[in-house]
């Protein structure tokens, strides 16, 4: 071969490496970009995707957390109430027990007013807190804040209403914590029905 065959030949090899180049865009329509951009571009989209459900679902548990951290500084004194409302209880009743013998002496009248001095005391320290007393005398019944301890025919009273009371409720910040006992009005006797017909 000559020297000028030679130098044909890689320039033939050029041509041909740029006949395939021209091939392969010519065989791509425009437009279209290839598969492994397409590719890419989607995995780019589904991982764009799960950043966004991330990023929504820390939102979320944030949100829930400070709901939590909120609910645990409202009612973090549930437990502690609950182990004081027996001390209100017996105050309650070391009054109640001093009712109509205000005869009886200076010393019993002394007492009661200790006693009731006391009470207002504690009582106002709770309402700090936010415990809130519950008394329903006369109200209708509340299966949410009463329990019904026993029914009495009372024609005086409304059905279904509290008549008495025999232990006080509470609650704390409007949550209960523990429900009044209470004693309900029934409707009077009506006719009776015969059993045995």
């Amino acid at each position: 071969m000559s020297a000028d065959e030679h130098r044909s030949e890689p320039q033939d090899e050029e041509l041909k490496g740029e006949d395939v180049e021209a091939a392969d865009e010519a065989a791509q329509v425009p437009g279209e970009e290839p598969d492994v951009d397409t590719a890419l571009r989607e995995q780019a989209k589904q991982f764009q995707e799960q950043l966004l459900r991330s990023q929504a679902e820390m939102q979320n548990v944030r949100r829930r957390a400070e709901i939590d951290v909120q609910k645990a500084h409202k009612f973090a004194l549930e437990k502690f109430v609950k182990e004081l409302l027996p001390v209100a209880d017996s105050l309650e009743k070391a009054v109640e027990s001093t009712e109509g013998h205000e005869a009886e002496g200076e010393l019993v009248a002394s007492i009661r007013e200790g006693v009731e001095m006391t009470l207002s005391l504690f009582m106002n320290s709770l309402e700090k807190f936010n415990v809130a007393q519950i008394n329903p005398v006369g109200e209708p019944f509340d299966p949410q804040l009463h329990e019904a301890l026993s029914m009495v025919v009372a024609p005086d009273a409304e059905p279904n209403s509290v008549i008495s009371v025999i232990q006080k409720g509470y609650t704390l910040n409007e949550r209960l914590v523990r429900p009044a006992m209470v004693v309900i009005a029934k409707a009077g006797s009506g006719p009776k029905v015969d059993e045995q017909a």
